[in-house]
């Protein structure tokens, strides 16, 4: 299976529905074959053990190096459009949609 990292909105708007908008993407992923990566459950420990921003980020950046694509949901994120950056800079493909993940038949 490959990895894929989930990236896409999480506070810009509402938080909840952002998670869910993740949530259902890493299931569609799934049912494809492939093994998601969602830093959007980090909300719940962010509930329980509130961290700043930078550190979310940093602690994201290491689990997205270890996977071979990424998903950018749409929607604006600031977070999200860093987590595409560092993906470029290591060579890793950024897809658009899970639509443009599956053409380029990469699993």
């Amino acid at each position: 299976m490959r990895r894929v990292y989930v990236a896409g909105p999480y506070s810009t708007g509402d938080t909840l529905v952002n998670v869910r908008r993740a949530i259902d993407a890493a299931e569609e992923l799934l049912g494809y074959g492939f093994m998601p990566y969602l830093p959007h459950l980090n909300h719940w420990w962010h509930e329980l053990y509130p961290h700043d921003w930078e550190e979310w980020l940093a602690l994201d950046k290491e689990w997205l190096l270890l996977c071979d694509a990424v998903v950018r949901l749409p929607g604006e994120s600031r977070g999200a459009d860093t987590e595409c950056e560092w993906a470029k800079e290591a060579g890793i493909p950024v897809f658009g949609t899970i639509s443009d993940l599956m053409d380029a038949s990469y699993r």
